[in-house]
This record gives structure tokens, sequence and C-alpha cells, in this order.
């Protein structure tokens, strides 16, 4: 076994090597990565006593502090409450709980939360194979750790999306205390408000999940679901939304049954799922809400319209991108088979060799069991539009990529157009270069 001063030396050098590899030498096209701004960054670096103090307590009906049992909280409660409101006025919500630090935290304390308000453990959910994410599924959080019966919404291939009219034969069937929407590979907008009159008639809540949309809501780019429908979004903050990681939970309480459930989430929240909350990230979470206002519209535009452009351009040159007859996404990410070019493993593995990053991804007609070696892969466009890239940037990423996945080079001889195409884009776009530019400019009048 290595000593003990060798392991440290080994953790500092992995970490400078790992901060190089992945900012300077890679291509990131990871769906569930965001990409902080350098305002972002230097929040999080003016954070660092507040990242190693505790604000355990209550919350109110609005989302703000109401009970701490810790001293030396004033500016504490302070900065989750302005942390909690800009968020608020960004998604147009009337509560919202910023003390999740995780969106699978955000899920577990609103699954937790709604079943305990309806006193019903069935859920409907997208089938994992179909894009949802584990923490919905009866094999991950919703059922081995919360133990709540899942089943499965009907799910239409061929639109890529769940299919609202037999849906509704599942929900009124099923009576759940809960119906999902949302999650991890998610091309098309669900159909909240197609399914929204059912969920009411049989006492469902509604919980969305936002995590890798969030941003494109923010820029109007997606769909509303807070206005289709959805009681409660939960969500990750560092995806299409470029904060730092954390978690969210957000919903406009206007009924006595949707105010219950606002106390069954924060119950599930603390005392039965966080002490520390992390708190060195509420600033940094309120820089990254200020960045989406002001920039969300330009930054989810470019993103959908990168994605659209990739999966067209792979489609035309020979590869099997999904949903082709709905123009292949509406969102920050694209679903490709590639099956016949060896498989999401092989291909994963070798665009990573060639410093391209994407992930290997069941599809919906996959077995779940071939998730080590699935059919697809799932390509994400948030962070290389962030650094700047437009449709023919990402064309000529494209073009990159096809020799991989064709094999017309090897990933040795791509890496090095990889490397070249990554100078060109030093420099993180929609968003501020420090807190004194953001404060600069809210300050105009």
């Amino acid at each position: 076994m290595e000593n003990f001063s060798d392991l440290f030396q080994s953790l500092v050098e992995a970490t400078r090597k790992h901060e190089h590899y992945r900012e300077k030498e890679c291509i990131n096209m990871i769906a569930s990565e965001g990409l902080k701004s350098p305002a972002v960054n230097e929040m999080l670096c003016f954070s660092h006593d507040l990242a190693a103090r505790y604000a355990e307590g209550e919350n109110d009906g609005q989302g703000h502090v109401k009970t701490r049992y810790y001293q030396g909280q004033k500016f504490i409660s302070q900065i989750e409450n302005h942390a909690t409101d800009l968020m608020k006025n960004l998604f147009k919500a009337d509560w919202a709980d910023v003390r999740l630090v995780s969106g699978t935290h955000a899920n577990l304390a609103t699954f937790k939360g709604l079943s305990l308000a309806s006193k019903n453990n069935k859920m409907v959910v997208t089938p994992l194979s179909c894009g949802a994410h584990i923490s919905h599924d009866y094999t991950g959080l919703a059922g081995s750790i919360l133990g709540l019966e899942n089943v499965n919404h009907v799910y239409d291939v061929h639109e890529f999306n769940i299919d609202p009219d037999k849906s509704a034969c599942v929900i009124r069937s099923a009576r759940p205390g809960i119906v999902t929407f949302g999650g991890s590979l998610f091309l098309f907008p669900h159909p909240v408000k197609e399914l929204k009159a059912v969920c009411d008639e049989v006492g469902a809540y509604v919980a969305y999940d936002a995590s890798h949309v969030l941003g494109l809501i923010a820029g109007g780019q997606f769909q509303d679901p807070l206005r289709e429908g959805a009681d409660f979004i939960t969500s990750s903050t560092h995806k299409t939304f470029p904060g730092p990681q954390g978690g969210v939970i957000m919903g406009n309480p206007t009924t006595a049954a949707l105010e219950k459930a606002v106390k069954k989430i924060q119950f599930a929240i603390f005392p039965l799922s966080a002490s520390n909350t992390h708190l060195g990230r509420l600033p940094a979470l309120g820089v990254a809400a200020l960045e989406m206002k002001l920039f969300g519209v330009d930054l989810a535009k470019q993103t959908v319209k990168n994605a659209q452009a990739a999966g067209q351009y792979l489609y035309e040159n020979g590869v099997q991108v999904l949903a082709e007859k709905k123009g292949f996404t509406r969102s920050h990410q694209i679903a490709v088979d590639v099956r016949s070019f060896g498989g999401g493993k092989k291909i994963a593995q070798n665009l990573e060799d060639a410093n391209i990053i994407v992930n290997k991804n069941l599809l919906p007609y996959d077995d779940q069991s071939s998730k080590d070696d699935p059919s697809g892969l799932r390509v994400g466009f948030q962070d290389v539009t962030r650094r700047g890239f437009r449709e023919g940037d990402v064309k000529h990423m494209c073009d990159l990529m096809l020799d991989i996945i064709k094999g017309k080079r090897k990933p040795a001889q791509v890496k090095h157009d990889v490397l070249s195409l990554k100078k060109e884009f030093c420099q993180v776009k929609y968003g501020f270069q420090n807190i004194e530019e953001a404060l600069t400019c809210i300050r105009k009048p």
C-alpha cells in the first residue's frame, strides 16, 4: 500500500490533471453537465466560510427561513431567502426550496412528501429505458428507498414521448398519489397539459423533474410546467441551468391540498433527509439565476438550434438519430443509435479516446439488462453552446465524431483536431466574467 505522502501527492496531481483535461482538452457533451460562468465560480470562491456552516430548521409557506436551531444565522438566513426569491422570480413560482443538495435529493423529498400528503404509495412514471431518471424507478430511489409502487406511463417509441390517451387510462386504473413527468433522456415536452385533468380526477399530485431542461424552461424554449399543470417542479441546478451543483423544488401552492403538500415536502427535507444543506452554493445559485434572467432566452434558443443542427447533420451523414420525423429534438440533447457501428459502449469509449466526451445510453427499445452496452449515445449541447458554438461549429464537431463513429480515422488522429477546435472557444458566453460586472449591469438605469 502506498504511504500517506505518496497518496496525497497523487491526489493533488490527479486533481490538477483533471482540471486541465476536462477544461482545456475535451469537448464536453455529457447532457447532464453544465458550465458555470467565471462570475458563478468567483461567487463560490467568496463563500468559503459559508460552506462550513449549518442552518438546520423550518421554512415557511413562501420558502423563507422561519426557525433555525443554530446561532450565527442572521446573514445565512438573508442569503437563503434571497436565493429562494431569485429562483421564484425567474420561474414565476410562489414557493421554492433551495436547500436540496442535488436533483435526486429534490426527487426524494418531493416523492416522500407527496406520498405522505396523498397517503398513497403508487406513482405513475416514465419507464427507465424511455428516459426516466433512476431516482424515479422501482430499482432506484422511488422503489428501493421510499418503497413506492411504480406504474409505467405508456410510452410511444415512434413519437419518443408519453402517449397521453393510453396513459390517461393507466392513471384512471391505477389511481396513484403521484404522477411524474420529465426525465433524463428528454427530447420533447411531456404531455402535462393533456393529462392534468385526469390527474385531478383521481386526486394525484403532478411532479415534473426538470433537471435536464430547467435552463430551457427559464429561457422559454421548452415548456412551462407550472403553467401547464404541474404542481411541483424538481430539479438539479447544474445542467442546462448553469449554476453550482445542487437542487431546487418549486411550486404554486394555491389550494389547501397543495399547501399541505408543501409542508410534507419541507418535512421530508428537514428533518428527514438533510442536516447541512451545503450553504456555500446558494450565493452562486443567485448569480446563475441573474444570468438566466438576462441571457437565458438567447442561450436556450442557441442550445436547441445546435442540438437540432447536429441531429440533422449526423442523420444526413448516415447515422441513425432518433425522432427524425419530429426534427430530432426540442431540448439540449439528441439520442443516437450506434448499434450498426459497434454499440454505445464501444463508440462512447472511442470518442473519449479522441477527447470527445459523451455517454452511452439505453434507448426506448433496448432491454434494460443491456445498460452496460446499450444501443445508443446521449449527446448534449449546453456546454459547447455556452462556449460560443453555433450551428457551423457544431457541424464541424460532428465531422470529427463521424470520423470516429464510422472508423475513418483512429481516435489519436482525431484528438489533434479536437484540441485545435477547443482552443477556438476559450471564453464562457451568456454570462458575467466576474461579480463586479454583474453588479454594474444591474445598477444601470
